[in-house]
């Protein structure tokens, strides 16, 4: 069997496909990761392992809940790559798109010049998780002699179902710079982003972490940490059978305050939580703060292969530092105490560097079809990825580490 043997089709829910099948593609890509010289690995976490956003549960979790869907402007549209003895080759996780929301690799700009000029810019075919700005395989592909044919096959398609969709382009945010350059050579547009994470060097305790600091850098952050907790304040860590509804509940009710100040409409429903939640319990870290018998604030995590993943934070009471403590310092503790090789804790955020975490570049790959706007974006993009680099570097020069220590950094 060879890769131009292979049937493509779309599907509109990840339902019509068996979850063993889709992670057999999706997982392993990054289960078989080799770590950094330096770096620490997942230990004792019950064989957790993959990115978890790429899973057929979290996924299913999305569409069974209505986070996405026709109505959201989220319409799956999965690619399926098949062959006859083996079922599910590979697969890339897509949707329909009718509006620039949830997706944190902004081109609501290209849209409206588009548009201005007379064109239609939606639908537009996204390629992603949706509202998860976490790296991550897109072109996902079962192990084996046969993958990077199907990698490259499943990049080729994407171009095709361009036109056989009638859209007017198609965006493959938040994946590995290799499949970035592999898309590069089917002629999308490379672009450049940047966040910030934490990189364990081997740290034995937060203390030994903060042994790592600048003396000024360690100071500031165990005074924010004790004010962080002045008031009284207690931090829990909920993972598996501590994720109950009514923990739910209270989460959700962080993420409603955050989502609508931040978005006007939170992306995610609660009947998501409990879905993913029981779907997902051992994959999922909830940090919970606590005063007076009532919680108070809270930030949800997932456990991958090597790395924690920060994604939502909510509060209904606003104490000094308290955000920096649930969403930073506690995954930095969780991460060394599990041996956990990195902390990503979401999108932008220059606040994170002092501490601790340090500048890493994002990929995404865009094909415009219509050649004049593919032109300009061309243009821009090119001029972007300068700044984005020379950004990258000077931030680097203001990590919170000591001097004299050579760290292996990324």
């Amino acid at each position: 069997m060879t890769a131009a043997k292979l049937r493509f089709r779309v599907i509109s829910s990840i339902g019509d496909v068996p979850a063993a099948g889709w992670n057999a593609c999706a997982l392993p890509v990054d289960s078989q990761l080799e770590l950094q010289p330096g770096k620490v690995s997942v230990s004792g976490l019950g064989g957790i392992y993959g990115n978890p956003f790429i899973s057929h549960e979290f996924l299913h979790s999305l569409e069974l809940s209505a986070s996405v869907g026709h109505r959201t402007g989220w319409e799956p549209a999965h690619l399926l790559a098949q062959n006859a003895q083996d079922g599910l080759a590979g697969a890339a996780p897509c949707y329909l798109k009718s509006h620039s929301l949830g997706e944190y690799v902004f081109d609501r700009p290209w849209a409206e010049a588009y548009e201005r000029a007379g064109g239609r810019y939606y639908p537009k075919l996204q390629v992603s998780v949706p509202f998860t700005p976490v790296t991550g395989p897109r072109l996902l592909v079962k192990p084996g002699p046969l993958a990077d044919q199907t990698r490259a096959a499943l990049s080729a398609k994407l171009l095709a179902l361009c036109g056989e969709l009638e859209t007017s382009s198609v965006h493959v945010t938040f994946l590995p710079e290799a499949e970035a350059r592999l898309l590069a050579d089917q002629g999308f547009l490379l672009r450049t982003d940047q966040q910030f994470h934490w990189e364990n060097a081997g740290y034995s305790s937060f203390e030994d972490f903060l042994s790592a600091l600048a003396a000024r850098k360690r100071k500031t952050i165990r005074r924010e940490r004790k004010e962080a907790l002045a008031a009284g304040v207690t931090v829990h860590w909920l993972t598996g059978a501590d994720l109950t509804e009514r923990i739910w509940d209270a989460f959700f009710g962080f993420y409603i305050e955050t989502g609508s100040r931040k978005w006007g409409r939170p992306y995610l429903t609660r009947e998501f939580y409990s879905i993913v939640g029981e779907k997902m319990r051992d994959r999922i870290l909830l940090v919970m703060a606590k005063r007076a018998g009532r919680w108070i604030a809270g930030a949800i995590n997932f456990i991958g292969t090597d790395t924690l993943y920060g994604r939502h934070w909510g509060a209904t009471e606003h104490h000094p530092f308290l955000h920096f403590e649930v969403c930073y310092y506690q995954a930095i503790d969780f991460a060394i105490q599990n041996r956990l090789a990195r902390v990503e804790a979401g999108a932008q955020g220059e606040h994170k560097l002092a501490r601790g975490y340090l500048p890493a570049t994002t990929h995404s790959a865009h094909f415009i079809a219509d050649p004049a706007l593919r032109r300009a974006v061309a243009d821009y993009l090119k001029r972007e990825r300068a700044y984005v680099a020379a950004a990258a570097a000077e931030l680097s020069t203001l990590a919170p580490f000591r001097k004299d220590l050579i760290l292996d950094q990324p």
